[in-house]
């Protein structure tokens, strides 16, 4: 029986709450970082962040620091302001290490190398634009990882990260938390950043307006981390429960799925993902619910079956465990931001953009 949990109408005190950002970025600009990566990924972000083209860090959020909170020159001479100071963890979803002229991405401070281990220790996914990749080498973090190189460093990096192995043919790759991208725009990067935690929709609006045509889907997986587990058999779980996430379905049917037993399967999760499968496989359905949240109307009972919880009320603890708030808050709280942004704006622009 499916219970309808009282969670679904909270107080109206409650719906007039700000918008909580979907996504916060804090970028680390080294000295002489290349510019056109930081802008791609920036700009992209400043599209998605709100329902209008007013740039309002509203379901986006970033923020610009350096390593003595002083400003910093990119390579191409533009000089930027920090706009707060360095930390790490103040609560980012991603932190952006944007090197570009080696000189001081070569020899990054140990202090800088203790603080990006521990974030990494923490579970803060860590992107490295350009030669920002030397940096998390030096740091260690790219050990036993796959790493997307850009093709005048492979040379340089081979020789210095040999435990890293080396892509020279992708956008970027992400591998188990450690994102890195050689160069270019970071349009892709960012598209897929968005699109995994504003939607589909807000991801879209970003290319149109930067005229960049949209990835297929198998382009798509082929540029992101869909198969860089060390472990064949980890990756093919993750792709089973993937197919079955409106499923209710035992971790001895995943594993059985793909031919071993929950136990091993248990010790290659957590040594691959640093989590258990139990857990992967939750946050895999809260990511798809937080999407049809966004993206549809379904009433929060029939997106929680959707997404394999028992219930209503199942769903909603931990919805709130993993975000902080009620599906009902998450959504009302962005309709309630959109309405007020689009009143009265006199752009002229289509609002279903």
């Amino acid at each position: 029986m499916v219970h309808q949990a009282h969670d679904d109408s909270p107080p109206e005190a409650d719906i007039k709450l700000p918008v909580k950002p979907e996504l916060r970025v804090g970028f680390v600009l080294m000295n002489q970082f290349t510019l056109v990566p930081v802008a791609g990924l920036v700009d992209s972000l400043r599209f998605a962040a709100d329902k209008s083209f007013r740039s309002q860090q509203l379901f986006c959020q970033w923020d610009w620091m350096t390593l003595n909170d002083q400003p910093i020159t990119a390579s191409c001479g533009m000089p930027i302001l920090p706009t707060k100071p360095l930390n790490l963890f103040a609560q980012y979803d991603y932190i952006v290490i944007a090197g570009g002229l080696l000189g001081e991405t070569r020899n990054p401070p140990d202090w800088l190398l203790d603080a990006l281990r521990d974030a990494n220790a923490a579970h803060i996914p860590i992107i490295a634009l350009c030669s920002g990749s030397f940096v998390l080498g030096k740091a260690g973090l790219l050990d036993g990882r796959r790493c997307a190189v850009h093709f005048t460093l492979r040379d340089e990096f081979k020789e210095r990260f040999p435990a890293s192995t080396m892509v020279i043919d992708k956008s970027y790759v992400d591998d188990r938390g450690i994102i890195t991208c050689p160069g270019g725009t970071a349009i892709d990067l960012a598209a897929n950043l968005i699109r995994r935690h504003c939607g589909a929709v807000r991801a879209q609006k970003g290319l149109e307006y930067l005229l960049v045509e949209e990835r297929r889907e198998d382009e798509r997986a082929s540029a992101t981390s869909e198969s860089v587990y060390q472990n064949d058999r980890v990756q093919r779980a993750i792709e089973f429960m993937r197919a079955h996430l409106d499923a209710s379905m035992t971790l001895q049917t995943v594993a059985e799925a793909v031919g071993t037993h929950p136990r091993q399967l248990h010790r290659e999760f957590v040594a691959n993902t640093q989590e258990p499968p139990a857990n992967y496989w939750r946050k895999l359905r809260l990511e798809h619910a937080r999407r049809l949240l966004v993206n549809t109307s379904q009433n929060i009972t029939t997106i929680a079956l959707a997404c394999g919880f028992s219930d209503a009320s199942h769903f909603i603890l931990w919805f709130r465990k993993q975000y902080g708030e009620t599906p009902y808050t998450f959504r009302k709280r962005r309709h309630e931001v959109e309405r007020f942004d689009w009143h009265g704006d006199s752009a002229g622009l289509d609002p279903d953009l």
